[in-house]
């Protein structure tokens, strides 16, 4: 018998700013596009005609013979400058390029599992890459605990149904939607992996819940989708409502990508640097220890971050972080601070299809971010 379920971990002021901002969005269209302009610039050559007069004829022959000896010699200069140009630019994308694989390794992945064939084990990662990087933005919805909320409980808006949650999911599907992991995001940003056909979307899930594997899981595997687990450490056991070990692992076999929120859903900003190198840095080679996975998103807890808190997410090896803020995660935008939508209960599958639009124009996250 499971005892009392404790809520899900959020500051009350920031339920009721999403509750806020989740009326305001209503009916507002986010699609935006953007019309670029090329311009070219043609510089017209001109030809010059000089006479000179038969008693300076032998001056001309002999200027022109000149001329024609610098110009050879200005020609290989060009042609020299030219290639040494090319070989500087060659380098410099090989540079880039041997800079983007490595950070790759970095965290957990090789080049074979971004570009080769198959999935590597621990990785959600497969398919081959076209080299060309995707600019197609993606949404990412958070859930937190897909249960009905008890009499009582303190954050009702956390709570979705198993019913409702299925509803939208199924929703999502007959809108072209399909789910992907942020692995895999990266991979098409970086380097062109397909995300396959529709419209990519990431479904993840905060705290790590005992209901995200008994309830949301069965709803994706049914419609053949993956999903993003933010897991906490500590503070959430199996007899209180959470995942258990092998709970976790059989997200992993069913292709669910494994993240990390650190180990006690810890306000950062507020930690010194000891503890906040323990939530984050020591939290990730736990994971990617207990469960074997890369481990290569973080997600802040309760939103929560500055230049400080950023600045040890990267030093740490991740590959990026995700917040609470609205909006769609956008390939031109700081991977540190990628934008989530969080789905609240009693949301329609037609509300929640309709608030997903609403906000595909919304700007960059802020610089940080304290739940106000």
């Amino acid at each position: 018998m499971l005892g009392p379920v404790p809520p899900p971990q959020v500051d009350p002021p920031e339920e009721i700013r999403v509750r806020r901002e989740a009326a305001r969005r209503a009916g507002r269209n986010g699609d935006r596009s953007e019309i670029g302009q090329r311009r070219r610039r043609v510089s017209p050559g001109l030809g010059r005609r000089h006479r000179y007069q038969a008693t300076g004829l032998l001056l001309a022959v002999l200027v022109v013979a000149v001329g024609v000896v610098l110009l050879g010699n200005l020609g290989k200069s060009s042609a020299g400058s030219s290639a040494a140009n090319t070989q500087i630019a060659a380098s410099h994308t090989r540079a880039t390029r041997a800079a983007g694989d490595s950070r790759l390794g970095a965290n957990g992945q090789t080049n074979a599992q971004t570009r080769g064939t198959t999935t590597t084990s621990g990785t959600t990662l497969s398919g081959k890459g076209t080299g060309r990087p995707g600019q197609a933005a993606v949404p990412i919805l958070m859930y937190h605990v897909i249960a009905a909320p008890p009499a009582g409980a303190p954050f009702p808006g956390l709570y979705v149904v198993p019913s409702e949650f299925a509803a939208q999911m199924e929703a999502l599907k007959r809108a072209g939607w399909h789910a992907v992991t942020l692995d895999q995001v990266q991979a098409y940003w970086q380097h062109g992996v397909s995300l396959g056909a529709g419209k990519p979307i990431v479904v993840s899930f905060d705290n790590g819940y005992q209901s995200q594997y008994t309830q949301a899981l069965p709803v994706l595997r049914r419609l053949g989708w993956v999903a993003d687990e933010n897991l906490q450490l500590t503070g959430l056991p199996p007899s209180q409502g959470g995942l258990s070990q092998t709970q976790v692992k059989g997200l992993v076999a069913a292709g669910w990508e494994l993240d990390t929120q650190g180990f006690s859903h810890a306000d950062l900003i507020t930690l010194d640097s000891e503890q906040l190198h323990y939530q984050v840095a020591v939290a990730r080679s736990t994971v990617q220890q207990r469960y074997g996975v890369p481990v290569n998103w973080f997600c802040y807890p309760s939103g929560h971050y500055d230049s400080t808190v950023i600045a040890a997410v990267e030093a740490a090896g991740y590959t990026g972080s995700t917040t609470v803020v609205p909006g769609w995660a956008h390939p031109g935008e700081d991977r540190f601070r990628l934008h989530r939508l969080r789905v609240l209960g009693e949301t329609s599958p037609e509300a929640l299809l309709s608030e997903i639009g609403s906000i595909r124009g919304d700007p960059a996250a802020p610089s940080s971010y304290n739940g106000t």
